[in-house]
């Protein structure tokens, strides 16, 4: 099970928190106020569109901003994809515009590109050791519109064929047999709403429905004989029903379930095939699970018997293909520690000691014998490593670059603690934030804040490399607050439903309570707060310029939800119930009276602070009207509203000349309404 979305989010930089920065070489048109550095009036809308890119009232960026800019643009990461049959890693790195596959064959050899498209390259699955042929499936879309495609990448040609409908339908999650012989995947091909499971004969070029029966549904993995698929229903966050269907008939049976509900990670057939591993949140020994702990059971041999010890979640997991080795990652407050067993006794390895930060990837070299891992961390970007286990040795295989600045200088956060509004037995609940403090003193002896909050809201903001950061730190002297408020994951199923429906703004409540927090701090500036976030967290940015404009000072939302009941009638189709189950039935009367009383668009006038939105126009979950609306409606309180809108692009900013004027507009807009006294 491949660990690839918190490092590939982390890649972006965008979808869950801050931006990574750059700026693109495109002239610009510049205005006698762009000449002059002054900002049309508030209520006035200036349009531009310049290519791909839509703006209003967007200022012209300084040369000077660019060019400071410049070294933090450049940085990048490497991931792993997978082993080849050879020996070599296929790992996902851009030189270009975006993600692309690359082969490496040596620690820190040559990284052969073999993937050459203008839209980013995801999704890789290589053809197992024992395939009949030789290369790998990869998922593209077309400008961030999610409908992604599936691709077969031939290693001895080099030629690409598309494998499914390439239409607008959703495909991915990609397992195959041993033998390569079949392929399952997931698709939205029949209705556009639902996900079937689909099994494709590679050899005859055959595709068909293997499970159709409603709902989100996913392939996990093949048996070792290809003869059986576990799936998995996925219905929320806290709610998945896994099954197993017979390959030759199509006939499912679903696993009963400890406790009648429960959250699943991954499932993965023992080297056996007859049991199973698996990650769950049903109760242990008859008590209560608040974490997805590492699981093992065999039929007909008694109850489930717990593998991973750590009272934290297990994020993924992998067996190895010889079936002597199983490794495991726990997110233990943020980060990531590694354990790798022995099989078939889970005998824990001695390994190499890692650095400390986030871990991804787990991929098993064809001869089991080595594991590759990504690894990145808050002063590093991502990158590949491999590990010896038998030898207990860790080798480097890429080293990407930092823009040729001094690392020395990258800030690493220190985990912090503040109070909230309510209680837990007895005591005052407490909120984590990752907190990156500037290494020089404010001038003025306080610093400015930036409040970066993260999207999901089913994820969790972790201290992973980004250079949007590392340069507000460095050359802005802006301290970064970096929250996990209620309803993120990582810290337990209480924790994760604490928002859920009608609770929705009690996480909006915990950045008041940081808000109290920062003007505690002697060294923080509780008069220059600034608030930051993206998809979900462009609604709580939105919410708490709406309860707090007179304690925040700006805020930026990327791809925000404005409003609930908009953004449920207009995302697609297949997401529609996904969400509800998050955040409410929209047609429910009384849940749609709250989504009046918590809408930003609904209260814009209560937003009483400068405001920059962004977004892209093909995104599939937060449609663009959700920000082509909150901006108006905030104009009209006579605000400055900053707008940008990318043509080719969706839920997030994918393409490095995208992503770098973003950045570069983010900057600007800091330095104009939140670093002036």
């Amino acid at each position: 099970m491949r660990l690839s979305p918190p490092l590939a989010t982390l890649a972006l930089g965008l979808s869950l928190a801050l931006p990574v920065l750059a700026l693109p070489a495109l002239a610009q048109t510049a205005t006698p106020q762009a000449q002059t550095g002054a900002s049309p009036p508030p209520s006035a809308v200036e349009r531009k569109e310049q290519g791909n890119r839509v703006t209003e009232n967007l200022p012209e960026i300084p040369a000077e901003l660019i060019e400071s800019l410049n070294r933090y643009q450049n940085t990048r990461g490497a991931s792993v994809s997978g082993w080849t049959k050879e020996g070599c890693l296929l790992v996902s790195t851009r030189f270009a515009e975006t993600s692309q596959v690359h082969r490496v064959c040596e620690p820190l050899g040559m990284r052969e590109q073999l993937t050459f498209y203008p839209e980013p390259v995801a999704g890789v699955t290589v053809s197992p050791p024992g395939a009949w042929r030789d290369g790998f499936v990869y998922g593209k879309d077309r400008g961030g519109d999610e409908f992604s495609q599936l691709y077969w990448f031939d290693a001895q040609t080099r030629e690409s064929m598309l494998l499914t409908d390439g239409k607008r339908s959703q495909n991915g999650g990609t397992v195959l047999t041993r033998d390569g012989g079949l392929m399952a995947y997931s698709s939205t091909a029949r209705n556009g709403t639902d996900r079937d499971i689909w099994l494709r004969d590679t050899r005859s070029g055959q595709s068909r429905v293997l499970l159709q029966e409603g709902g989100t549904w996913g392939a996990l993995d093949f048996s070792p004989d290809g003869k059986r698929l576990l799936v998995t229903k996925y219905v929320s966050a806290n709610e998945s029903y896994p099954g197993e269907v017979d390959v030759a008939s199509g006939t499912l049976q679903m696993f009963p379930i400890d406790g009648g509900k429960a959250a699943f990670g991954g499932f993965r057939y023992a080297p056996d095939g007859e049991g199973i591993y698996y990650v769950s949140d049903e109760p242990v020994d008859g008590a209560p699970s608040e974490f997805q702990v590492l699981r093992h059971h065999r039929p007909g041999q008694g109850a489930p018997v717990r593998v991973s010890t750590a009272p934290w979640d297990v994020d993924g997991f992998e067996v190895s293909d010889d079936g002597r080795h199983l490794a495991y990652v726990t997110n233990e407050d943020g980060i990531y520690r590694l354990t790798v067993l022995a099989l078939p006794s889970h005998r824990p390895l001695e390994l190499p000691e890692l650095p400390v930060g986030l871990i991804g990837g787990l991929e098993f070299s064809p001869d089991g014998k080595r594991l590759a891992v990504t690894l990145n961390t808050a002063t590093s970007p991502s990158d590949v490593y491999v590990i010896d286990l038998e030898g207990s040795a860790l080798e480097r295989w890429t080293k990407s670059e930092v823009g040729g600045l001094d690392t020395a200088r990258f800030v690493a956060p220190t985990l912090v603690r503040y109070p909230t509004f309510d209680q837990v037995d007895g005591a005052p609940r407490t909120i984590p934030a990752f907190y990156y403090r500037p290494a020089t003193p404010a001038a003025s002896g306080k610093l400015p804040v930036v409040v970066s909050i993260h999207g999901g809201p089913e994820s969790q903001a972790l201290p992973g490399f980004n250079p949007s950061i590392q340069f507000m730190v460095n050359e802005l002297g802006v301290a970064v607050l970096v929250p996990n408020v209620r309803g993120s994951s990582g810290y337990g199923k209480t924790w994760l439903t604490l928002d859920n429906a009608e609770k929705r703004e009690d996480s909006v409540k915990d950045i008041g309570a940081l808000l109290d927090w920062i003007a505690q701090q002697p060294e923080l500036d509780a008069s220059r707060v600034g608030v930051m976030g993206g998809s979900y967290g462009g609604y709580m940015v939105l919410a708490s310029l709406m309860h707090y404009s007179d304690r925040i000072r700006a805020g930026i939302d990327v791809v925000g939800i404005s409003d609930f009941t908009t953004f449920l009638t207009n995302t697609e189709e297949y997401r529609r119930d996904l969400r509800r189950a998050e955040y409410g039935d929209e047609r429910d009367p009384a849940m749609r009276a709250v989504f009046d009383r918590i809408s930003p668009l609904k209260n814009a006038s209560r937003i009483d602070a400068p405001l920059f939105v962004a977004q892209g126009r093909n995104d599939p979950r937060v449609p663009y009207t959700e920000a082509e609306q909150i901006a108006a409606a905030v104009r009209a309180n006579g605000n400055p509203v900053w707008f940008l809108m990318f043509n080719d692009e969706g839920h997030g900013f994918r393409k490095k000349s995208n992503s770098d004027y973003f950045g570069a507009a983010s900057m600007l807009f800091w330095e104009r309404h939140l670093l002036t006294e």
